[in-house]
């Protein structure tokens, strides 16, 4: 069993930072990547970030220069530090783990953000 328990989101005004995190607990072997997704409301999830074990990373563009990611191998937990924060940011952020050979894919229940203006 496999759990990711998210931690960080709440509410901030715009321009300010928050910071989410994420542990991958349970039985989970050879993670191959870490990161974050967001949904705003009417929307579809989209990719924010992510960090492969080789310390590869993405970010979408409309958060380059603001958000960075970071992880923790030995620990299986990956941050999410966010800076200059806008209206349109105002999401449910979601962490996500690919696995086993990118075979296994989790999910953490979510985490709210929401950037006031």
């Amino acid at each position: 069993q496999v759990q990711l328990v998210e931690s960080g989101g709440g509410l901030v005004q715009a321009g300010g930072s928050l910071r989410l995190s994420c542990a991958a607990v349970g039985s989970i072997f050879s993670i191959n990547a870490m990161g974050w997704y967001r949904q705003a409301p009417g929307k579809q999830r989209e990719l924010v970030a992510f960090i492969t074990s080789g310390g590869i990373i993405n970010c979408a563009d409309s958060v380059k220069g603001r958000f960075t990611i970071s992880r923790d191998n030995a620990k299986n937990t990956v941050n999410l530090t966010m800076i200059s924060l806008k209206p349109e940011d105002t999401a449910v952020y979601y962490c996500n783990v690919l696995s086993d050979n990118w075979k296994k894919n989790y999910w953490g229940q979510g985490t709210q953000v929401t950037v006031s203006s």
